[in-house]
């Protein structure tokens, strides 16, 4: 019995080729991970020219009225959108789910559509169609005499940023109201409270947990981005204030390290606050699987009114997509509710002169995502099937990459890797390379949370019955593990490389010619001109339509792979 206990623990020790497989990735994420942001830090910390330790860089932030004011004024955008984005995620996620409403899914689906295009991809289009002299504007001009400042400064910045992220409020809360237990409400309902008391007092509360958790990823993500506040001519907050300095005065300023240290330090906080913020409240449901509220059928009247606020959130949310597809044939649109004329040639350009952004994309996208699940796959193996000290740390490291703002692990690339020559002389951290890598570290906690949740579900017996008709441990994960994980490593090259393809805040640091640059930051330098705003529209379709596949590829993966599993079940 004691034999039989030891030998499937024995197989679970380290080998000295796994230890040295955690050696070669923990240098890999110390290389290009931990060295920058700490390089970040310490620039930060340390007087200019000397090295030794001050916080005089820290006080003279603090005393800069420029980024005293775009410090609140990220806070302000990043609150306000998360209000935003919850005005439109309550209403799609609450009537999808709690009353029997025909289309439920299509409008789930739809609701979901934003996160394929980058905000700054829609900003321009949101500007044409809600801007002062937008489509929208100059209709309620014309028909009732007024106009509404969605697109005006600070405001703009939320407003698109609400419409491309409220996603994640929805998908989380949907998936929160889904798992309530039927018996809380119908206990509530039993004590004499309905409507919008219930809802306030019971349901709400008990779907607290998801609704946290898509409104801090709302609000990290807010934060941190640097091309949105760009493109709409906002400079004053904290994301572009960093790239400026950086890019005007220099990678010897300290202030920009400053900046990049305050954006870490609210990321990591408001993650702990949202961590915080569950931890004192049991949410656990009594019954198993959580049963979901009780849909009720709505009566016409209220069918009708339900129609109506999702027809008007959905025409809001997808007005981007519109704009821009808009505008991608457009010949002229300016000061008309509609383009002047259309045409294909913004394409032809694109495909001509702008084809290396896309080639150049999916070399850098599908690079980082096979460097991923390269990365993700081994530390899942590390984590689930060996007893390798230390193995946990790997873990944290590869996921810590989510609290790195990308304009953050940009200047550390440039800091770190500038001054370290490559054979023809050139600094290191210009090779394209370096975009990759940057690509890589950016989005390697989604390959790694896809390739752990795949081998969670594969059962050790089946490792230890190839080994015990004799294959050795390699061909044991060639030949068993892995293709048992296909699904879970395909899941996550695919999200990776569709992220990664319209990934701009790191890039935009990196990019050194037009030669070496990738889709988003050629979208980017379109979009800064009148002149450009056509073809880099129509390289923004590009883009979302790329999302858009990886993401339906993705779907398809996932679900063929449970299919498997189930018939091998």
């Amino acid at each position: 019995m004691a034999l039989a206990i030891a030998r499937p623990l024995g197989r679970l020790l380290a080998s000295p080729g796994q230890a040295a497989l955690a050696g070669v990735i923990a240098l890999f994420l110390l290389l290009f991970l931990v060295v920058p942001v700490t390089t970040v830090i310490y620039v930060a910390f340390t007087e200019k020219g000397t090295g030794v330790f001050t916080l005089i860089n820290f006080v003279d932030f603090f005393r800069t009225d420029l980024f005293v004011n775009a410090f609140w004024n990220s806070i302000y955008v990043s609150t306000a959108t998360v209000l935003v984005a919850s005005i439109f995620a309550l209403p799609l996620a609450y009537i999808t789910t709690r009353f029997s409403f025909r289309g439920a899914v299509l409008i789930q689906t739809l609701g979901f559509l934003p996160l394929i295009m980058p905000p700054f991809a829609g900003a321009v289009a949101m500007q044409l169609l809600f801007g002062r002299n937008g489509s929208v504007n100059l209709l309620l001009d014309d028909w009732f005499g007024f106009k509404i400042g969605l697109m005006e400064g600070l405001n703009g910045v939320v407003f698109v940023q609400a419409v491309h992220y409220f996603p994640f409020i929805l998908v989380n809360l949907s998936a929160a109201l889904r798992n309530i237990d039927r018996s809380m409400e119908e206990a509530a309902q039993n004590l004499g409270c309905s409507g919008f008391r219930l809802f306030r007092r019971v349901v709400f509360p008990l779907a607290l947990p998801g609704y946290v958790a898509g409104a801090s990823l709302v609000f990290v993500k807010v934060f941190d981005d640097l091309a949105t506040p760009l493109l709409l001519n906002v400079k004053d907050m904290l994301a572009p204030q960093a790239y400026l300095r950086v890019t005007s005065i220099g990678i010897a300023d300290p202030m920009g390290y400053v900046i990049a240290v305050v954006l870490i330090v609210v990321s990591v906080l408001a993650m702990w606050a949202s961590t915080l913020t569950l931890s004192s409240k049991d949410y656990a449901t009594v019954q198993r699987g959580g049963g979901g509220l009780a849909k009720r059928t709505l009566r016409p009247w209220e069918s009708a009114v339900a129609y109506c606020v999702v027809g008007l959130i959905l025409a809001l949310v997808l007005a981007p997509h519109l704009g821009l597809l808009l505008l991608s044939f457009a010949t002229v649109w300016s000061f008309s509710p509609l383009p002047d004329a259309y045409t294909f040639a913004h394409y032809a350009r694109v495909f001509g002169d702008s084809s290396v952004y896309i080639k150049n994309t999916l070399v850098y996208a599908s690079l980082a995502a096979l460097i991923d699940v390269l990365i993700g796959g081994a530390i899942a193996y590390l984590i689930l099937r060996t007893k390798l000290i230390g193995r946990q740390g790997l873990d944290w490291a590869a996921s810590a990459a989510l609290a790195v703002p990308g304009v953050v692990l940009g200047i550390g690339y440039l800091r770190t890797f500038y001054d370290v020559p490559m054979p023809d002389g050139r600094p290191l951290a210009t090779f394209w390379m370096m975009i990759v890598l940057a690509l890589a570290i950016r989005r390697l906690p989604y390959a790694l949370r896809a390739c752990h949740a795949a081998l969670e579900q594969i059962s050790v017996s089946l490792e230890e019955a190839a080994e015990n008709l004799g294959a050795t441990k390699m061909r044991t994960v060639r030949r068993v593990v892995v293709p048992l994980m296909t699904g879970g490593i395909l899941a996550g090259f695919i999200s990776s490389f569709a992220t990664a393809a319209v990934e701009l805040s790191a890039t935009l640091m990196l990019v050194q010619s037009n030669s070496d640059a990738p889709l988003a930051y050629g979208l980017y330098v379109l979009m800064q001109s009148p002149a450009g705003r056509g073809p880099g529209a129509a390289l923004g379709v590009i883009a979302v339509i790329l999302v858009a596949i990886c993401t339906f590829l993705s779907h398809v993966v996932i679900e063929r792979s449970q299919r498997a599993k189930g018939a091998l079940h």
